[in-house]
């Protein structure tokens, strides 16, 4: 086992750059996920540390080992392809063992973690099968058990699971952290799909047009993306993005205000007229449902019941209401239902700003029934707002 390191890593292909000042240092042990839309630079990078690549310049090191000019077979590493790269003419317990017996190990030693290996990939039954006998799931697997039994310095994964379905996927996925957690070894990930980087990761690192966007433990990247690419790739529903004009100490939205908190409008150095691209994720967006006993505006109706109290009473609470209603004037949107994905558990609705191209996502109950062309009020946490340059990308808030 070993830490990898990278620093200023460059890769050209002619004159096209596809990574570039590409520097962190993974610690002995750990798992770290690359990712990052397609053609950002992630498998680049795996097969430049695998020794398939080279770098055009830049230092990497396996260990203490300065390993730029040495042979992939010479780097002790395991990497699983996305395209399974079995022996067709091998039967399953031959492909798993082929990497020790190359390495001429003592056939006792493989047959006994081929025998392991197999069994904790439910391979177990399917030993004797040849490749083409297998489903694409199957083989996924015995590729990613080939790796396994090697029990090398650095695991390196090039989307190991895309070709599985989703039940098996999961599985797979927690088979894959627990085996990292029992062997321990340095493990680099590549995956395009965030819910594979946020499970399975100690530390993601983010990438975008072949440079890094931020590193850091999954939560912290979710709870705090440096960049408004960041706060869109990881999330599912994604981050909502809204554009917006500054003005009257509001957020103008496509017509519709947003009042500024406190908080946000101490921090934020913004002047009239300025624009700027507004981040709310569909866990902080709310449908209105205005209780019976208050007197709340929504959609141009007015809802709720009056009950009978003395006339003090009557105008204190009148006046109380007006207040709460301004309140969650400014903090709401209206929007017209375009969509409705039922998932069980919940619902996605995707629901369009009027005039207005923007479309929100958002996450309701499973036993909330809307219809497209439904009119909604949508109450936003304005606490949970993210703030993005829209030259840049960055965050300003």
């Amino acid at each position: 086992m070993a830490n990898v390191r990278l620093e200023e890593i460059k890769r050209r292909f002619n004159n096209v750059t596809a990574i570039e000042d590409i520097t962190f240092e993974i610690p002995d042990g750990e798992f770290w996920v690359l990712v990052g839309p397609s053609g950002c630079g992630k498998s680049t990078i795996l097969r430049m540390i695998a020794g398939l690549e080279t770098a055009t310049s830049g230092k990497l090191f396996i260990g203490d080992r300065l390993v730029n000019n040495i042979p992939a077979r010479q780097r002790d590493v395991a990497m699983v392809f996305q395209n399974y790269a079995l022996y067709p003419h091998m039967s399953v317990a031959q492909n798993i063992g082929f990497g020790l017996q190359m390495r001429k190990i003592d056939r006792k030693i493989i047959q006994e973690r081929v025998v392991n290996v197999a069994r904790s990939l439910s391979l177990d039954h399917l030993l004797d099968r040849k490749p083409k006998q297998l489903s694409g799931g199957q083989q996924q697997r015995v590729a990613l058990g080939r790796a396994i039994a090697r029990q090398p310095q650095v695991f390196l994964l090039d989307e190991p699971l895309s070709n599985l379905d989703a039940q098996l996927r999961d599985e797979t996925r927690a088979e894959l952290k627990q085996l990292h957690q029992t062997l321990g070894i340095t493990t680099i990930y590549v995956t395009h799909d965030q819910v594979e980087a946020m499970t399975l990761a100690d530390k993601i690192v983010v990438l975008n047009r072949g440079r890094i966007q931020q590193i850091g433990d999954p939560q912290t990247i979710y709870a705090s993306p440096a960049n408004q690419m960041v706060a869109s790739f990881l999330g599912s529903p994604p981050m909502n993005i809204l554009p917006a004009i500054y003005q009257n100490n509001s957020f103008d939205v496509s017509g519709q205000l947003l009042a500024i908190p406190a908080v946000v409008k101490e921090k934020l150095q913004l002047r009239q007229g300025d624009s700027c691209d507004l981040g709310i994720r569909p866990e902080h967006i709310f449908i209105n449902e205005p209780p019976s006993h208050q007197l709340l505006e929504t959609l141009g109706e007015s809802v709720g019941v009056r009950v009978s109290v003395s006339e003090r009473e009557a105008s204190e609470r009148e006046a109380s209401e007006r207040e709460e209603r301004q309140e969650a004037n400014e903090s709401q949107l209206i929007v017209e239902v375009k969509l409705v994905e039922p998932l069980g558990r919940e619902t996605l609705i995707r629901a369009a700003l009027p005039g207005s191209a923007v479309v929100l996502n958002i996450q309701v109950g499973g036993d909330v029934r809307l219809r497209p062309g439904d009119r909604l009020s949508l109450q936003l946490d304005l606490n949970q707002l993210f703030v993005f340059d829209p030259k840049t990308g960055d965050r300003i808030l």
